[in-house]
């Protein structure tokens, strides 16, 4: 499936959740998270392939592997993060959708600062020769 199917499924569902709200609010806002989750899934899928790449990239560069571990944690949290922000946006939650993306920047944070710390050694150590 490309891009276009998936924002023609997109389109559909936001069309027919549109016209399922006049009939009851409830199953227009479960038919869009039910697309929802289906285009999520799918985009995991694609992870895959990516992964895959980023790993050959990893062994051309000699990349160590905590780096590449922390950066897919660093997308999964991104790619969760988002979604789960969206749908409570969606649902009509906005603080909830905010608290959830806030936490998500601060998982990030978490996650990275090993990282950063270990890129502000590096620096101090050829600053130091």
């Amino acid at each position: 499936m490309s891009i276009v199917m998936i924002a023609a499924v997109g389109t559909a569902a936001v069309l027919l959740a549109s016209l399922m709200k006049g009939v009851k609010a409830e199953y227009g806002f479960f038919l869009a998270a039910a697309a929802g989750m289906f285009i999520f899934f799918y985009g995991i899928q694609k992870l895959d392939s990516i992964i895959h790449v980023i790993g050959q990239v990893q062994e051309a560069i000699r990349l160590d592997n905590v780096y590449f571990a922390t950066l897919m944690k660093m997308v999964g949290i991104t790619y969760i993060g988002e979604f789960a922000s969206g749908i409570c946006k969606d649902s009509g939650c906005s603080f909830l959708g905010s608290q959830i993306e806030i936490f998500g920047k601060l998982s990030i944070l978490a996650v990275s600062a090993p990282v950063v710390l270990a890129l502000l050694q590096t620096l101090e150590s050829f600053l130091a020769s």
